[in-house]
């Protein structure tokens, strides 16, 4: 089926991809607004505004949009990245558009109820104190804050201080300044009629007011290796280094010489690291993007006493890379893909995420069967061409654990 798309005169993106075979339907929202437009002195209130909006909009106080989503049986979900909040829901195909109708009230005309701030301040800041009881996380948070700087590594959690110096009139500012269309995109997905919906949408959000929007201001810089002294019996390592966009024409070959490194039980990583020398109990690597850069983040937790070792074996691996893929290692890599995408083809809320997630980064939103096409033509030869160009270098290090590391002498 092809995907449709219609911008509306206020700069709002609808793109869908009708799916006749569900009897679901499902559909994601992405507000260009994250941690990275969050005021310096105010880290989190995007998180903290997303969280207000879900307490009454419309005709609806909190009870009653609740209420209303379950009886119309919906799963719903809702988070803050550095660069969007994003607005999720499943239902059936049937309930679509009264959803719709619902979320149209919450993303215009949110209550923000001065009752509810506390409340919803204290359960971000919960969140955010959590994290201190999962050193996994909180390394890979601080990893990402190094790698990219401000504002682009910020977590979307924010900061306590900030978090405790929102007022209301802050958080209403917030919303009126960055929670606007232009730039936003409604990814649909299932059995939807098209020219139906086109209209609904227009109809709902034809008249959501735009406005320019500032774009955040870049004021930090790098942060090569850092440790935080952390008492345990673990210690967890971060590694960080430049890599592929997904909006590149070569995303696929940098996911795939990724995914050789780590990609399953089979991958280099679990291999050498876990399964032949036991050094750690989890051991991953990932690429990560935003919209204008991208990187593999890497990591690996494991006992204090293994440490050291754990990162030299990581960096060798890593720095293997270079040496490029055998053809093995690809057909695995392929089949992989392959189940990937079979799986999202079963799954609407996979499909409207997708083709949201592919209209930011590129304009347009690609057909499972194009992407399969992408799987299909990668190479042996093109992966490893792809690794020449781009040797993994330039390391981003955080360490968390009793004492710091030693960064492997070839990298330093």
């Amino acid at each position: 089926m092809p995907i449709h798309s219609h911008t509306y005169e206020n700069g709002l993106v609808l793109v869908a991809e009708p799916l006749g075979s569900r009897e679901s339907a499902a559909f994601n929202l992405l507000v260009p607004v994250g941690a990275a437009y969050d005021p310096a002195k105010l880290g989190g209130i995007s998180t903290l505004c997303c969280e207000l909006t879900l307490r009454g909009s419309g005709e609806r106080d909190s009870r009653q949009f609740v209420e209303d989503l379950e009886r119309l049986g919906t799963d719903t979900g809702e988070s803050v990245s550095v660069s969007h909040t994003t607005y999720g829901g499943a239902m059936l195909a049937e309930n679509l558009l009264p959803v719709l109708g619902i979320y149209a009230d919450l993303i215009q005309s949110p209550h923000f109820p001065e009752e509810e701030l506390e409340a919803a301040r204290q359960g971000v800041i919960q969140e955010l104190r959590a994290i201190e009881d999962e050193p996994a996380h909180k390394t890979m948070l601080e990893l990402r804050r190094n790698y990219y700087g401000d504002p682009w590594g910020r977590p979307s959690q924010g900061s306590v201080p900030g978090l405790e110096a929102a007022k209301i009139a802050d958080v209403k500012t917030h919303y009126q300044r960055y929670f606007r269309p232009e730039g936003a995109v409604l990814g649909v997905a299932g059995k939807v009629d098209w020219d139906e919906l086109r209209d609904t949408v227009g109809e709902l959000l034809g008249s959501w007011e735009r406005a320019a929007l500032p774009e955040p201001a870049e004021a930090g810089s790098q942060v090569q290796q850092r440790h935080i002294t952390h008492e345990s019996a673990q210690t967890q390592v971060g590694i960080a280094w430049p890599c592929t966009p997904y909006s590149d024409p070569e995303y696929f070959q940098a996911w795939g010489a990724i995914n050789v490194l780590s990609g399953g039980m089979s991958s280099r990583l679990f291999t050498e690291v876990r399964e032949k020398r036991g050094l750690c109990y989890s051991v991953h690597a990932s690429c990560h993007t935003l919209r204008d850069r991208g990187s593999v983040l890497c990591h690996a937790g494991t006992t204090a006493e293994r440490a050291q070792e754990t990162l030299d074996v990581t960096m060798a691996e890593i720095l293997r890379l270079t040496d490029g893929i055998e053809s093995s290692e690809l057909q695995r890599l392929k089949a992989r893909m392959k189940s990937a995408l079979i799986l999202q083809e079963e799954s609407s809320s996979a499909r409207s995420s997708a083709i949201a997630r592919d209209w930011y980064y590129l304009g347009r939103s690609r057909t499972l069967d194009e992407v399969g096409a992408l799987v299909d033509g990668l190479s042996r030869e093109s992966v490893n061409a792809w690794l020449r160009a781009n040797p993994p270098r330039d390391f981003t290090f955080v360490t968390l654990g009793p004492k710091p590391l030693e960064v492997p002498s070839a990298v330093s």
